[in-house]
């Protein structure tokens, strides 16, 4: 296992405060901003805290308030809305310097026998052996400033093969689509609740750079300011993480200085495990008037 994916699966066992009151931490980064799918999954871990073992998360949905502080932990309040006979609803509010930077409900179900379908991967997809990393691909783009650079170059607990290149290349107009075939770098323990957990943090991968191809753009464009709205997640069926997984994207519309964008995240025999949305901001930045 890696140095980063045991880092990953250290800051996904919260402290707990009291009742209903966790307390988490990040990773010890040179980068200044919380990563998004950190706080995702630490809120996911601190609501499944509070309900029983045999109810597992079946959909979340999250706000991103204030850009989350690396420096200091994050303290995740549960509100324990609703225990049913089948589902149980929670709210969690993630807090930093007395401020709410994070809100996310999250509902719970017991596992039980329906009808079923799923939409078919997309077809034809090369093998993510034959592939180079994101970490390649930017190390040898033209258009990425340093300091993203080196955040990349540091060692994650995922390994990312986008599918298409163009994008790392060219600041051509692109469909606003992509694939990308991602996997932990080190085993997910055998629990379901942590797989669910490690799964929301990897949903937050790349989104938002979809959004940007049908405008030649990208994230890191110095005259771009970028962040997280929203977050919605739903998990279809369960999975051990234990190899590659195909994350598919496309972003209908961007508007508004917001761009949206939907995942659907595939195992690799093609079995749909779980379905992602996020909405972004994406503002072009203006110099001001003299």
């Amino acid at each position: 296992m890696s140095a980063a994916m045991r880092e990953l699966l250290s800051i996904l066992d919260l402290e707990e405060i009291e009742r209903n009151l966790y307390r988490g931490r990040s990773p010890k980064t040179t980068w200044q901003r919380v990563f998004g799918g950190q706080t995702i999954a630490q809120a996911l871990v601190a609501a499944q805290r509070t309900v029983p073992s045999d109810r597992h998360v079946h959909s979340l949905h999250g706000y991103f308030m204030r850009i989350g502080d690396t420096s200091v932990p994050i303290v995740y309040e549960v509100d324990r809305i609703r225990d049913g006979g089948s589902f149980n609803t929670r709210r969690v509010v993630a807090v930093q310097h007395g401020e709410a930077i994070f809100s996310l409900e999250a509902s719970f179900q017991v596992d039980e026998p329906g009808l079923e379908h799923q939409v078919p991967a997309p077809p034809d997809m090369p093998d993510p052996e034959s592939l180079a990393s994101q970490r390649q691909l930017l190390e040898r783009a033209e258009h990425v400033p340093e300091t993203v650079r080196r955040y990349w170059a540091r060692e994650r607990p995922l390994d990312i093969r986008p599918v298409s290149l163009e994008h790392y290349i060219s600041r051509e107009r692109l469909p606003p689509r992509q694939n990308i075939w991602m996997r932990t770098t080190g085993p997910v323990p055998a629990d379901r609740a942590l797989q669910a957990a490690v799964l929301a943090y990897l949903s937050d991968i790349t989104l938002l750079d979809t959004s940007t191809f049908a405008h030649g753009r990208a994230i890191f464009d110095p005259d771009l300011q970028v962040a997280s709205i929203d977050h919605a997640m739903w998990f279809h069926r369960p999975n051990a993480l234990d190899g590659w997984l195909l994350y598919a994207q496309d972003s209908p519309s961007s508007s508004g200085a917001r761009g949206f964008t939907r995942g659907m995240i595939y195992a690799a025999d093609g079995t749909l495990i779980a379905s992602v949305a996020q909405e972004g901001l994406i503002r072009v930045r203006t110099k001001a008037k003299k």
